[in-house]
């Protein structure tokens, strides 16, 4: 049996790389989401930062679905 040892270091760096940015964009909506309660509490409103915050979790479930995607197809 012989490994590929450079197709499985590609697939290392990409997952690594997809892991990162997904748990990124959704660090960046709980940051959102909690400013908007911070907003709420001084009386303010942050409707950018929430429109952000969903739109990073939008991309979290696109990048997810697009991923079991892949796995089925």
């Amino acid at each position: 049996m012989k490994i590929d040892w450079a197709a499985l270091g590609s697939v290392f760096g990409v997952s690594l790389v997809v892991t990162v940015a997904l748990v990124g964009l959704f660090t960046l909506g709980i940051t959102g989401l909690s400013r908007r309660e911070r907003a709420a509490a001084q009386g303010g409103s942050a409707a950018l930062a929430v429109t952000g915050a969903y739109a990073c979790f939008a991309a979290c479930a696109a990048a997810v679905g697009y991923g079991i995607y892949l796995i089925v197809a």
